[in-house]
């Protein structure tokens, strides 16, 4: 028993040294493992690993599609700059002080959408 609890630890380390970090959401894989499980608790597992592999899959391109525009308009800022369309979004994400994932939630700079501090909201119409 213990050999055998030894060997499967020692492949469970060998698979996570290989695999590279990425930031990206997870995908059809990840997504759908855990639809699976929580499938298999309702009695449909496969059911739920098709349906969390689709969500992974919308959420990736979803992902995706924000970090081209990102680099997009990082491009339209800096021109001639060179790199991937992540490295792009990651510049630009540093650069605003953007969070992933909430480029269409983020204000825009110069536009203020609240009020701040010490600011005066009542109104003296009479």
């Amino acid at each position: 028993m213990r050999k055998v609890l030894t060997a499967t630890l020692a492949v469970t380390m060998m698979a996570g040294s290989l695999s590279v970090a990425n930031a990206e959401p997870g995908g059809c894989i990840k997504y759908g493992a855990a639809g699976a499980v929580g499938g298999h608790l309702a009695n449909h597992g496969v059911l739920g690993a098709v349906g969390g592999c689709v969500t992974g899959m919308y959420v990736r391109h979803k992902y995706r599609k924000e970090a081209k525009a990102k680099a997009a308009l990082y491009d339209q800022e800096h021109p001639g700059v060179k790199g991937s369309y992540a490295q792009k979004a990651t510049a630009y994400d540093v650069e605003h002080s953007a969070q992933p994932g909430n480029m269409g939630s983020a204000a825009q700079p110069g536009v203020q959408s609240s009020p701040g501090p010490g600011a005066d909201t009542t109104s003296t119409h009479m």
